[in-house]
């Protein structure tokens, strides 16, 4: 390790969660509104239909609906970098008590303690004693800081992986039941040259998630999270190319991209089959001063690896069926573009002239007016297929994105839900929730559009293909291409 990288990371853990008003635009990918300034963000959970994520310091943040976080999750004991799991009907919670440079040295205690509730404003807020688990005496190979939780869906035990860039990273066992340490349970060298570790399991691979390069350095900071996996949860775990991640290996799953830099400290969110949520934090962040702030990306798998989506970005979009290909549209009269007939037969002695793209100018007159069904059908280019999607003002979000509004470009004709369960392009623009769109990238790459409500029904239903050109909402289906659209721009 050069000196350089000793200096960055001794000034690690002494930054505070620091909360300030948001700050100007976002740029196309968008971000996170309210306050989501956090550095090493535990993976978020959810209680009683709010989210949760706690961080170095005390605090944490508290979000509503997943899109807009501001301050107040409470977790005493302070120290760095928490990792949090609901396990049963309560959430154990890590943190490193010391180490990672705070105090000046590497000495560190990894503690556990419960809870009943997330919620500081329940009867049942109160946080049992911390219990140490770990705990290295800053002349090891190890720092024990930056927990990462995991309970094994397949055998019901608890793992804890610890440590940072100044020596391994470490595996022990703890009791589901207590968050204690299982008795004589010997700490497992599983990775090096990375931190702010997690595990997850997936598919009978369990993977080794690490945060490599520097950080705490703002724009300048060079985080970014890696991965290798393993058919043991003890290892040993290889990247893509064989290397192991005690050699310093890891397949590359985000890093710095758009106008953020910086990505560390993994937590992974299952919405449902095929819907997943990775959280982190990225160091800096250009629109917001280059604080610290909450990353919120879709998580995708290609062949067995995760890696990170992209934040969806506004803009004009085909929206095409996985189906069979064909592209949303408005049900209107298909009109045709003048060109001269000699697309075979070319003049060779002129040069050819481009033909214009149609307009919008040059087909909204003979549109009909009021509400127009929906369908799908070849692509050509052509205004009645072109989408645009932008962020619904003042109207909320989801985890990790706001609510969209998607109408054909140009006009206020949105994409509406119906009580009959169709949908329509509606003359008019009014923010009901049936005009309010989730669109989730799924694992595969695809997306899935979901209305924030159809009128008269109580259960979540998708945009779906139940033939090659009849678009419905029905439940969504993962295992079905009925179910899933690409987004080309």
């Amino acid at each position: 390790m050069n000196i350089i990288n000793k200096i960055q990371i001794n000034t690690k853990r002494i930054l505070a969660v620091i909360a300030l008003p948001l700050l100007g635009g976002v740029g196309e990918g968008l971000a996170q509104t309210g306050k989501p300034f956090i550095h090493d963000p535990s993976t978020i959970q959810e209680c009683d239909g709010k989210y949760y994520t706690f961080g170095t310091g005390q605090g944490g943040l508290i979000s509503e609906d997943g899109w807009t976080w501001d301050g107040g999750g409470v977790r005493p004991g302070g120290g760095a970098a928490p990792d949090m799991l609901k396990i049963g009907d309560r959430y154990l919670v890590a943190y490193g008590a010391t180490g990672g440079g705070l105090g000046g040295g590497h000495n560190g205690r990894i503690l556990t303690m419960w809870n009943k509730t997330l919620d500081p404003k329940s009867p049942d807020f109160k946080y049992s004693d911390p219990i140490e688990v770990a705990s290295t005496d800053g002349n090891e190979d190890c720092d024990a800081i930056d927990p990462g939780l995991l309970l094994d869906p397949t055998t019901g035990r608890l793992w804890l992986s610890y440590g940072t860039y100044f020596g391994y990273i470490r595996l022990v066992e703890l009791d589901p039941k207590t968050g204690k340490r299982v008795e004589g349970n010997e700490a497992i060298n599983i990775g090096i040259d990375c931190e702010a570790s997690d595990l997850i399991y997936r598919n009978g691979w369990y993977y080794l998630l690490g945060t490599h390069g520097t950080c705490c350095d703002g724009v300048n900071s060079t985080y970014n999270i890696v991965v290798g996996r393993s058919r043991k949860v003890t290892g040993p775990y290889i990247d893509n190319v064989g290397r192991s991640m005690l050699e310093g290996g890891g397949k590359m799953v985000i890093a710095a991209h758009d106008r953020v830099v910086g990505p560390g400290h993994f937590g992974r969110w299952i919405e449902e089959e095929g819907v997943e949520k990775m959280s982190c934090h990225f160091e800096g962040d250009f629109d917001q001063e280059g604080m610290s702030v909450l990353g919120i990306r879709p998580l995708l798998w290609k062949n067995d690896w995760p890696v990170a989506g992209e934040a969806f970005k506004e803009g004009v979009y085909e929206i095409e069926s996985e189906r069979r290909g064909y592209a949303l549209e408005m049900a209107v009269d298909f009109v045709r573009i003048n060109q001269p007939r000699r697309w075979f037969r070319r003049d060779t002695t002129r040069t050819p002239e481009p033909v214009l793209m149609q307009t919008l100018q040059d087909v909204e007159k003979a549109w009909p007016k009021g509400d127009v069904p929906v369908r799908c059908g070849d692509y050509m280019v052509r205004p009645h297929q072109q989408w645009a999607i932008t962020a619904a003002p003042n109207a909320g979000g989801y985890l990790g994105q706001p609510y969209y509004r998607i109408s054909i470009a140009g006009t206020d004709r949105s994409l509406t839900a119906t009580a009959s369960r169709e949908v329509i392009a509606q003359d008019g623009f009014t923010g009901a929730d049936e005009q309010l769109w989730r669109i989730d990238q799924l694992t595969d790459g695809t997306f899935r559009i979901m209305p924030k409500k159809v009128p008269g029904c109580d259960k979540p239903l998708a945009l779906v293909s139940v033939s090659d050109s009849n678009p419905t909402l029905a439940e969504f289906d993962f295992n079905s291409d009925n179910s899933k659209w690409n987004l080309r721009k």
